[in-house]
This record gives structure tokens, sequence and C-alpha cells, in this order.
């Protein structure tokens, strides 16, 4: 690899001649793949892949490789994430019940984590500032099938101004130069200068600024990169700890972890030994530093009411009438429902017809772009109900009876291609689909037995 004449002078710097030989070594060899199981699901740890290798760190996580075009996949019950990147979640100690953020979440490995940790309980709010990213964003946590996460598209300061002082844990994976990415991504190193590291610390530090307006007191965050820089790093930290009433955390070392180093921050203060670095030549996977800080300020009077802009556009949002709830039970009393969406008459909404139950009472988050707000049940259509794809993601927790699952390959394939399928039933109506018992769509079957797709046309291959 063609790596710039003034990054590996740094290294070789930084690392001395013995480390930065194995550092460079490392960078020409192949990428380290990994993946986590979801627990949210149905019998989730019945999949084909071989687990023989978990990774020591996190829960459900193996070493291995995941094709996009498995119904593990298309079902959400594996997602593919280098297992470096599994750590920063793992760090935060999210527990069920917390106010969770996932302020740069694209494409979602960290925020499906921090579902899972969470069980479908408290509330996660996945962001991401990119539109197309947040697209894939949603795809990813929709497939997941989680029931408590809100995903926004919007700047960190859009955010802090309708959230201060919300949330219990808050994870920064920030934008970086993505030192750490070299190997799996070597374009990256076409766009590295020393004048790029230091405008990614300077970025860094302004989302990290809008995230301290978000964390309540006595609330904890974690500050990761994939590089290896340590004006990213461990300067950023020693920033964060000089600026606001921050402590750092002791972070475990696990194998093929090293410790960070206070003498390459300028302040060299000791506490960022107990932050972690991941190298290319400890076997873990890719690049990654993490950092995990708690909020020593015990201010508890904080309000954390949503201010209202009185030129605010009138909410499209309103309850359902009886015969509408009516028109949807038809549908939803066929499946079984899990646990956080059994009260889901009481609470839920709609919006231009589209039916849903909040994660999050959207009065906050007006003049937000909301890309997603809990579980989207369907499209009510006069006096029809066509479920959605999430809900079949969603539907995945639990054993189903109305399903159509497929054994044979083909089928699935010619399924997930927007075919529509001759099928020997007694079942009819809105089905859940699935191959493997991993579900992953809705169907309709009708009279003459042709089971009509609901496969959306984004996600068919």
């Amino acid at each position: 690899m063609s790596l710039p004449i003034e990054f590996v002078e740094k290294y070789k710097k930084l690392l001395g001649e013995e480390e930065s030989s194995k550092f460079f070594t490392a960078i020409n060899s192949p990428s380290k793949k990994g993946f986590r199981l979801n627990p949210l699901k149905n019998n989730y740890q019945d999949v084909q892949y071989s687990l023989k290798e978990p990774i020591e760190f996190t829960k459900d996580g193996y070493y291995g490789e995941i094709s996009g075009r498995d119904s593990e996949w298309t079902g959400g019950y594996v997602y593919s994430q280098d297992p470096s990147a599994m750590y920063p979640a793992v760090s935060l100690n999210v527990k069920p019940g917390d106010k969770v953020l996932d302020l740069c979440a694209a494409p979602g490995g960290k925020s499906t984590a921090l579902a899972s940790l969470l069980d479908d309980m408290g509330l996660l709010v996945a962001n991401e500032i990119s539109k197309s990213r947040a697209k894939d964003l949603r795809e990813n946590l929709e497939r997941w099938g989680a029931t408590n996460v809100v995903v926004t598209n919007e700047s960190p300061d859009r955010l802090s101004k309708k959230l201060p002082h919300f949330f219990d844990k808050i994870l920064v994976d920030a934008p970086c130069s993505g030192e750490g990415m070299f190997r799996k991504d070597p374009a990256a190193t076409q766009y590295w200068s020393p004048d790029y590291v230091l405008t990614c610390q300077t970025r860094q530090k302004e989302i990290l600024s809008e995230a301290m307006k978000m964390l309540k007191p006595d609330g904890e965050i974690v500050y990761s990169t994939c590089t290896y820089s340590p004006e990213e790093d461990e300067e950023i930290v020693a920033w964060l700890v000089e600026n606001y009433p921050l402590e750092i955390e002791p972070l475990k070392l696990y194998s093929g972890m090293s410790a960070g180093r206070p003498e390459w921050s300028k302040s060299n203060l000791p506490e960022l030994k107990e932050t972690v670095r991941l190298w290319f030549q400890n076997g873990v996977g890719e690049g990654q530093f993490v950092a995990h800080l708690k909020n020593i300020e015990k201010n508890q009077e904080i309000s954390t009411k949503a201010k209202k802009n009185k030129r605010q556009k009138k909410s499209t949002i309103t309850r359902l009438n009886k015969g509408e709830i009516s028109v949807v039970a038809k549908v939803l009393d066929n499946f079984a429902l899990p646990s956080s969406l059994e009260n889901w008459q009481n609470e839920v909404l709609q919006s231009n017809g589209h039916v849903f139950v909040p994660a999050l009472d959207p009065d906050r988050l007006t003049e937000l772009h909301v890309l997603n707000n809990g579980v989207e049940l369907g499209l009510l259509k006069k006096k029809r109900f066509e479920p959605s794809h999430q809900l079949a993601e969603v539907l995945g927790q639990k054993e189903q009876k109305q399903l159509i699952n497929f054994e044979d390959k083909a089928e699935y394939e010619r399924y997930i291609h927007g075919e529509t399928i001759k099928i020997d039933s007694n079942l009819r109506g809105f089905v859940l689909v699935a191959y493997q018992d991993h579900i992953f769509s809705f169907g309709k079957i009708g009279n003459d037995q042709i089971l009509k797709n609901f496969y959306p046309k984004g996600l068919r291959k």
C-alpha cells in the first residue's frame, strides 16, 4: 500500500523502529471480518454461520464473514461489523431503560448494538447528519427490529436545542481522518494530510460541545474514532476533561488492546492511560480508539421540557378513532406482538395515513428531520390497512403462526427479487414470510393461493 510520507514519518517517530515495523506490515495484511447476532430476534442463535471463534469482549460477537443475500441478514438476525468497532458500544455500559444517543450513527453497527443492550426498554436516538447515510442507518435499524428507536437526520446543534440534558448515555463515534481504516479502504489514504487531521480535530470539538449540552448530570459519554492520530484521540479527551466536568472512567483491556498514551498529548494527563487503542498489529480488527467519561456535575434541577416555537407549523399527527383502530386490529390480531407493542391501541398515532407507535413524544421532535419514531405499524388507506416492512422485522421477535416459511432457497431468492409465489396453504390475507425460520417480510395470500410480494422495492436484489 502506498502511504503518505508524512504519515510514515509520524508513526515511525511515535511507535519507534520495532513497533512501527509491525504496524506497517500489518497495514498490508488481510482485514479481519466480524459479525454480531441479534438477541432481539426469536431463536436468534439458530444461524448457519460457524460460531467457533467468539469475540472476547462482546456478547454475541464472532469472527467471520456474512452475506447480504442470506436470510439471516435480510431478517436482521446478524449484522456485519468490524470487530474493533464493536468495543465502543460495549464501553458505554448501557442498561435497559436508559435514554441513549448515538450522535454520529451511520451506518448503524453501533446503534444496533446499543438497541440490543436496551432490549426494547428505554430509548435510543440514532442520529446522522448525512442524508444518504441516514437512509442506510434507518434501513439497518429497521432490519434489527427494535421498537424503541428514533432515527434523525440532523446537525448536532439542532438536536441539542431540542433535547437539552436529556440523555443518560451518549456515544460519539466521531468523523475522523480514518487512519484505522487504511487497510480496509486504501482509498482513504488519498485524502489524508496533517492539515486534514487538524480539520477533523476542530470538527470533533464542535460535535462534542453539542453532545455535552445533551448529557444529563451524572451521565456517561463514550468518545471513539477509527484513527490513530493523537490529535484526534488523546488530545481530544484531554480537551474534554479540561473544559467540562468530566472524569475518565477506566476501560478494561482485553487481549489485543493497548492502553492510551498520555505522553502523546500536550497535557500528558495520566488518566489517559485508561483509554483504549486497537492497532492493526494486535490482531483484533481495524483501528479504533475508545474513551469512557463520566459527567460529575450533580445539578438535577435542569429542565428537559422542549421549547415550543410559536411559529411552528400545525402538526399533522393525530390519534386514531375507534373505527380506524378496529381496521388496524383486524390485521394485527393475527400476529404475536412483542411486549413493547401489546399496549399499541392506547399509544398509536397517525400522520398522513402512516400509523405508528412512537418511541418518543413527537412534540419533543418538532422541527427536526425525523426518519423514524418507534414502530411504523403500516399505512391506513380508508377502510384498509397495509402493514409495514418495519413491523415484519419487529414481529421476528416472536414465534408466529400466520407464517409462510420457505424451505427452498430458490423460492426465497425469487421472493427477495420481487416475484410472486404459488403457495399450497390454507392461510389467507397478510402473512409473514420467512426462509429457514428467519422472518424478513410480509406477503398476502388470496383465494388463488398466490403469495403477493410485499418485500420493499428498494431492498429487492
